[in-house]
């Protein structure tokens, strides 16, 4: 940690640090960009003992806190996580530079060339809790489009982000590139999230990834713009005409692949003509899973004597709470809806808008669903856990956008840039 006499100070220089090598960073060519990234990615693979080194004391501290399992999964690096932060940096020197792109070419009648081409934003504040990877994910989406990177970790990822990002700096110094690209608030001081919040001299966007406290926090405080989603309350609705195997198969991949992530589900509305035949299929199947099911009393009723007999201690009773509620673990909230219509209202009024599925063999249903349903990703017969970066073909993401300005579910490099007009002229005077 570090210790200086003032805070604000120490902020205000990193914030000044990072400007200065934005304008560094917006006049790179897309080869001098990659050559980072690339370097980047051979100095994380070089020190992976290290980095896992630092993690195993953030998860002994985790543990000696008894934070919950569900969080200490999100803070846990190895070997295959960390090879997935190596390929994802060299995923993104792989795509398209997002900079430069001429997005609109016209020309007046006085003869002015309007060009609309994307730039860099600047420098974008990266405040987040609990999940290291987001170090490094943040740090080279930034590099590529362009952006320097002012990033604000969890204390209970203290030595790991720490760890990463130097060796982030490492690579970047090995091109010759300014360590202040990429440069973390090394301190668990609380007093950290409101300064930066109020540096809009210093840094153009804010990104908060993380609880709804954070981000409520980072909102109060914000004197720029933030981009952010405060929960990951993803609905599964099952029509009646779902084909039961698929459901089951869809289900457990969304609920129990990890069940700490945003994208995995919380709310399952099932139709009560296939309710009987969907707990014989797929609603035991999760219950062997070890997923607890808080059903309303419709659903409760419909359930089989047996399944209730042989799984009595994971059937609760839903409290209305519970369809509002981001579990992050394995529950899983179930109510009976009786029509299409029904389940749209119950994930407008209960969702978040980030993830919601249907289930259905109805092209009419499904085209319904996909249209009225106002949230970022909206799936029909797929996983939930499809948003995401990686799997959107975007490369490593910055974080899920529920806003609708600017960007808006998995942000790739696109949502990194903003744009500027060039004009043209040969002389030409407004009358």
């Amino acid at each position: 940690m570090i210790f200086c006499l003032n805070l604000l100070d120490h902020i205000h220089s990193l914030g000044k640090a990072a400007r200065t090598a934005s304008h560094v960073l917006a006049t790179l060519t897309t080869a001098q960009k990659n050559e980072a990234l690339w370097s980047m990615a051979t100095q994380i693979s070089f020190d992976k003992e290290s980095i896992l080194e630092a993690n195993r004391k953030d998860i002994v501290a985790a543990q000696e806190k008894q934070i919950p399992e569900a969080m200490i999964d999100r803070l846990s690096l190895n070997y295959d996580r960390l090879n997935s932060v190596v390929e994802s940096i060299r995923t993104a020197a792989a795509l398209p530079d997002p900079v430069g792109r001429n997005l609109k070419s016209w020309k007046r009648e006085n003869g002015l060339e309007f060009e609309k081409i994307s730039v860099p934003i600047g420098v974008i504040g990266i405040i987040y809790e609990s999940r290291p990877n987001v170090t490094s994910d943040a740090a080279i989406l930034c590099l590529k489009a362009g952006n320097a990177t002012l990033l604000r970790g969890g204390s209970e990822a203290f030595h790991s982000n720490q760890a990463i990002t130097n060796s982030l700096q490492r690579g970047l110094a090995k091109v010759g590139l300014p360590a202040a690209s990429i440069q973390l608030v090394s301190t668990t001081d609380r007093e950290a999230i409101p300064i930066l919040c109020e540096m809009n001299q210093y840094i153009d966007c804010m990104i908060p990834r993380g609880g709804k406290g954070l981000i409520e926090t980072v909102m109060r405080h914000a004197r720029m713009p933030v981009i952010k989603h405060y929960d990951g309350i993803c609905a599964a609705f099952i029509d009646a005409s779902a084909n039961l195997t698929m459901a089951k198969n869809i289900l457990l991949n969304a609920k129990c692949q990890r069940p700490s992530a945003c994208n995995a589900l919380e709310t399952l509305l099932l139709h009560r003509e296939c309710a009987i035949g969907f707990f014989e299929t797929a609603g035991e199947a999760l219950l062997e899973a070890g997923v607890e099911l808080r059903c309303d009393e419709e659903s409760l009723e419909l359930i089989p004597t047996k399944i209730k007999e042989e799984f009595s201690l994971q059937l609760k009773k839903a409290r209305e709470e519970d369809f509002n509620t981001e579990f992050l673990s394995l529950k899983l909230a179930v109510k009976i809806v009786h029509s299409l219509q029904e389940a749209i209202t119950h994930i407008e009024i209960h969702g978040s808008h980030h993830s919601d599925l249907i289930i259905t063999e109805s092209k009419d249903h499904a085209e319904e669903f996909l249209q009225k349903v106002n949230s970022a990703t909206i799936y029909w017969n797929a996983s939930t856990r499809f948003t995401d970066g990686g799997e959107f073909g975007l490369g490593a993401e910055i974080g899920i956008s529920t806003d609708k300005l600017h960007a808006r579910g998995p942000m790739g490099l696109e949502e990194l840039t903003s744009y500027k007009y060039l004009i043209r002229g040969v002389g030409q005077i407004r009358k």
